[in-house]
């Protein structure tokens, strides 16, 4: 697959309670370890990070989607929920709800343009087979 676009983050300090910084200076910012995960909390955090850009890519890919297929988009929104758990063995592993309004369309019109984006969203694309994602219209 030849990248279109690439980006550079590093990650120094103690890990989740440490900090990251983009090459471009773009994103620059403190992590921490929730407080539901025996944290100080108080920074943002991997899995809220995620879920921002789960967020932000899959609401471009729906709108790319309505837009070829000629469907109104007017007030869209999406909304990630990631959850952190152990899956066995001392692992973790992530699963992802993504909520999303279509509001200027029926229900099925709007749940075969989420369809179609989760095969066209490149984060969907990375997850799948790996994390389980649940799609809702709301």
């Amino acid at each position: 697959m030849p990248s279109l676009y690439t980006t550079t983050v590093h990650a120094t300090g103690e890990g989740r309670n440490g900090h990251v910084q983009s090459d471009c200076g773009t994103l620059d910012t403190d992590v921490r370890l929730p407080k539901a995960l025996g944290g100080a909390g108080g920074a943002t955090n991997p899995e809220m990070l995620f879920a921002a850009g789960y967020a932000a890519c899959f609401h471009n890919a729906l709108r790319l989607v309505a837009g070829r297929d000629g469907v109104d988009a007017t007030g869209s929104e999406v909304s990630a929920t990631v959850g952190l758990g152990p899956i066995g063995d001392g692992a973790f592993g992530l699963d992802v709800e993504l909520d999303v309004s279509l509001p200027a369309v029926d229900r099925a019109t709007a749940e075969a343009v989420v369809a179609k984006a989760h095969k066209v969203c490149p984060y969907s694309n990375a997850t799948r087979g790996n994390i389980d994602v649940k799609l809702t219209v709301v």
